[in-house]
């Protein structure tokens, strides 16, 4: 009796030695899988993975984004998210879309950053990340030189050319301008000068960029907004270690003098102020 009492306590005792080895196995196995699930979908990781970034822009809105006379793609945004790419330890990888589908273009991760003037407001931070603001311009309202519109309390009930998911078009609609669509502010341009449009509303950089690069064209700033507005690089939800790293190198710019660098190249001015 007492060997059979003494068989059952080892037979017990190695059961539940195995039992919590299993367990131990499992558990780091569990482990293991939820790891490799959180690296699965860190967007960071798997872009330092890929060896590229890749960004969602225009490539038709000078001198943000856009195609040089060699066909090449430049501009500010373009050089800053190419110095973003390079201290994240990767290459940045361009595709370009027309702004009104450029944030479809994020949705279906078609992209992993839009660098592309993009207006930080409630609204798309509601659905959007945002990196730190790494531009700050005013709106402005832009007419042909012969026009009577002098403020943008006269563009009621005119033709206003306008992205029409831009902040610029939500101003032109809350003045009463009727929106005509457009896919850039070149475009925007083109009709104002050939009288299908009354007024544009976009940002003083460009106009002031289009100036000098076309100083004979007939159009003027008729009226500033008092408002200041500041863009941000703009990312999907959830990737909070893609944007604290887009952050530090951002910031990393300013400390050491490459974003003044490349703002005083395209606007002779320091834009983050």
């Amino acid at each position: 009796m007492k060997k059979l009492s003494i068989i059952f306590s080892l037979l017990l005792s190695l059961t539940i030695v195995l039992a919590a080895c299993g367990s131990k196995s499992d558990n780091q196995s569990n482990d293991s899988a939820d790891k490799n699930a959180d690296n699965s979908t860190d967007l960071l990781a798997q872009i330092k993975e890929n060896g590229k970034l890749v960004v969602g822009t225009e490539g038709t809105y000078p001198p943000f984004t856009f195609h040089d006379n060699s066909g090449t793609l430049t501009g500010f945004d373009v050089e800053i998210a190419k110095e973003v790419a390079k201290r994240l330890g990767v290459e940045a990888e361009f595709k370009e879309t027309q702004w009104d589908a450029m944030f479809a273009g994020l949705d279906a991760k078609r992209f992993d950053m839009i660098a592309n003037q993009v207006g930080i407001n409630d609204e798309r931070k509601a659905k959007y990340a945002f990196s730190d603001p790494y531009i700050s311009s005013a709106a402005v309202l832009i007419t042909r030189e012969d026009s009577d519109v002098k403020s943008f309390k006269d563009i009621k009930g005119l033709k206003s050319a306008q992205s029409l998911t831009s902040n610029y078009a939500e101003i032109a609609k809350t003045n009463g301008a009727e929106l005509v669509g457009v896919d850039g502010f070149n475009q925007a341009i083109e009709l104002l000068n050939s009288k299908r449009v009354d007024v544009t509303i976009n940002d003083k950089l460009s106009f002031l960029d289009f100036k000098k690069q076309k100083p004979d064209t007939k159009v003027v700033i008729a009226d500033t907004a008092d408002d200041v507005a500041q863009s941000g690089l703009m990312f999907r939800q959830g990737n909070d270690t893609l944007v604290e790293a887009v952050n530090k190198a951002l910031q990393e710019m300013i400390d050491d003098g490459t974003y003044k660098s490349i703002s005083e190249k395209w606007f002779g001015e320091d834009v983050l102020k």
